[in-house]
């Protein structure tokens, strides 16, 4: 790609959504010191995708400063370096999984989670959990840093094309068509797990809601995303 198709429109309109879904992680606290990473795919059928660099905080994270990745993980553009986990886990799941977002952090709430027997939230259990019915997955295997495209893809097969994957002893990814859609999902998804924690370590039994009716609310919250383009667009206006 060169410089001119970088700064291209519709790239440029990508690189700043996904600068201001890294910040707006950092302002939510869902981010870990320079790790974990968000990208996004470009709209040509290349398999190219850009990505946050390698040793910026969240919170600094500027359209500038996203780089352009090919299907293989290695960089096309930009001038910063990439953290090599980041390559092997986002190529692999943008190439075998087919999502055009993929949103990896180590968010603390739904990271505790990951740390339990169970792996992940109960998606029966609140009105935020239940926008995740049948969308989640759960990597019951951790095999330690993603260093070799081999664990990436693993990784992504685990996913078994799921929105959502809780990672055990290591994270989530949650993925979309659009960012802002995935920065929703993934900004309620850890208030969800926030309030699961909270409700567990009461003490008190859990009450879980049907199924059927999970169902359902993750229907209804599916089938209209006009709130999750206007928190989006409320973030760009604060951030």
């Amino acid at each position: 790609m060169s410089s001119d198709d970088f700064d291209n429109p519709t790239v440029t309109a990508l690189r700043t959504d996904l600068a201001l879904a890294l910040r707006a992680a950092a302002h939510h606290g869902l981010g870990e010191g320079v790790c974990n990473h968000f990208s996004v795919e470009v709209p040509d059928g290349s398999g190219r995708f850009l990505l946050n660099p390698r040793g910026l905080l969240w919170s600094e994270v500027q359209a500038d400063d996203v780089v352009l990745i090919d299907a293989h993980g290695e960089r096309l553009a930009g001038r910063h370096a990439v953290e090599p986990t980041a390559m092997f886990i986002h190529a692999a799941i943008h190439r075998l999984c087919g999502h055009r977002v993929v949103l990896h952090s180590h968010m603390p709430y739904a990271t505790a989670l990951a740390l339990t027997t169970d792996g992940a939230l109960d998606t029966c259990l609140s009105q935020n959990a239940m926008r995740y019915h049948g969308r989640v997955a759960v990597d019951h295997r951790y095999n330690g840093l993603a260093l070799d495209a081999a664990e990436g893809e693993r990784i992504a097969d685990a996913m078994q094309g799921a929105d959502v994957a809780f990672l055990a002893n290591h994270g989530v990814v949650v993925c979309g068509a659009r960012i802002d859609h995935a920065y929703d999902d993934l900004y309620y998804l850890e208030r969800a797990c926030m309030a699961q924690v909270l409700a567990q370590s009461s003490g008190r039994p859990l009450r879980s809601a049907d199924p059927a009716l999970a169902a359902r609310v993750c229907a209804q919250t599916l089938g209209e995303r006009l709130q999750s383009e206007l928190f989006f667009e409320a973030l760009r206006r604060q951030l």
